[in-house]
């Protein structure tokens, strides 16, 4: 297992300072408070409605989806826990080939998204409930390039469509959630066409997975998968689809 502090491009140093405090009680208090712990974390998941328009079912058995909304730790960790998901990879969007490496892309420059390629059968779950998960469990649409302790455009919350019936269901969505104030303020997600995702560094593939009890896992990521298993009972999937596991096939 790779510790993203042995590998001294794969430092978040911003990322743990900021939490530093609230690191250091929850590892403290863990022994204590055990699985109560996730209950008393800031959970934002929210029952939204469903997409009034959705794409069209076809004969397709595979269907790609690239989201992004702050960490991909945590964006992936949702998603690999969705019936009909068969794959969830994080990575980055929205720049170019050669800026996409964890070190450069951290400086917020690069025009890239940590981000998540999820691919997914659509005969047995739809784009427009991937867009439903992503929008009321996996991250909130209303912070501009930020996600709770993380800051920059790298943490933007952003839909990158890879067809055009993607990008109409995407945009309707949006219109729809902002329409009915489902949300206390204006979503932010911006939808980016044409932009190739690239695979992040192994370290941080299944990291969640990997690393349950990590304090920044556990305060700002497990109870997202607490609320995908409470809005989301139907599609909840107890074992994660890994890409570890695809990796070694």
């Amino acid at each position: 297992m790779n510790n993203v502090f042995e590998n001294p491009t794969a430092r978040r140093t911003v990322r743990f300072a900021r939490p530093a405090l609230v690191a250091v009680t929850l590892l403290l208090m863990l022994p204590v408070i055990g699985p109560r712990l996730v209950a008393l974390a800031a959970s934002e998941g929210r029952a939204i409605p469903a997409p009034a328009s959705d794409e069209k079912g076809g004969p397709a058995t595979a269907e790609v989806a690239i989201l992004a909304g702050g960490c991909f730790w945590g964006v992936q960790g949702v998603f690999q826990h969705v019936e009909g998901v068969t794959n969830a990879v994080s990575g980055y969007a929205g720049g170019e080939q050669k800026t996409a490496q964890y070190r450069i892309v951290s400086s917020g420059t690069t025009g890239h998204a940590e981000a998540v390629q999820v691919t997914f059968d659509p005969r047995k779950i739809s784009y427009g409930r991937i867009l439903q998960i992503y929008f009321s469990v996996a991250h909130n649409p209303t912070e501009l390039n930020r996600q709770g302790p993380d800051v920059g455009t790298q943490y933007r919350s952003a839909i990158f469509p890879t067809s055009p019936e993607q990008e109409r269901v995407a945009k309707a969505y949006i219109v729809q959630l902002n329409s009915a104030r489902v949300f206390d303020a204006p979503i932010v997600t911006k939808i980016e066409t044409g932009q190739t995702f690239y695979p992040a560094e192994d370290y941080h593939q299944d990291f969640l997975v990997r690393n349950p009890n990590y304090p920044y896992i556990v305060f700002n990521d497990l109870p997202k998968i607490e609320d995908l298993k409470r809005l989301f009972p139907g599609l909840y999937h107890t074992e994660p689809v890994l890409t570890a596991a695809r990796s070694s096939k």
